[in-house]
């Protein structure tokens, strides 16, 4: 595993998410109280982009069916619905972050 630059630390406030795209791989980054996570950026069940997703406390919930999922671990917490129906997704890849000089890395 190899770390890569992602953002500068200031680029993104406590509370804040944002999509970033590292060597083709679309990674959702989160600042919780100033500790940052790192998870795919997609839905596992149909693509939601969760960039666009509600972030409450460190769950993110997509925004197409409203899995919710961890942002810290990765791990789904709670299936979404599609007319009622309990939608399939699975745990999102997690990836390690870390801060040096002002900047954020992502593990790949």
């Amino acid at each position: 595993m190899r770390y890569v630059k992602a953002i500068k630390t200031s680029d993104l406030k406590s509370g804040q998410k944002m999509e970033v795209t590292i060597e083709g791989k679309d990674i959702l980054l989160i600042n919780i109280d100033n500790k940052f996570y790192a998870t795919d950026s997609k839905c596992t069940h149909m693509g939601g982009e969760l960039n666009k997703g509600r972030l409450e406390g460190s769950h993110i919930i997509c925004p197409k069916h409203g899995s919710v999922f961890d942002v810290k671990t990765g791990k789904l917490i709670e299936q979404g619905k599609m007319f009622s129906i309990r939608v399939k997704a699975k745990d999102l890849n997690s990836y390690p972050v870390m801060l040096e000089g002002g900047d954020v890395f992502i593990g790949i």
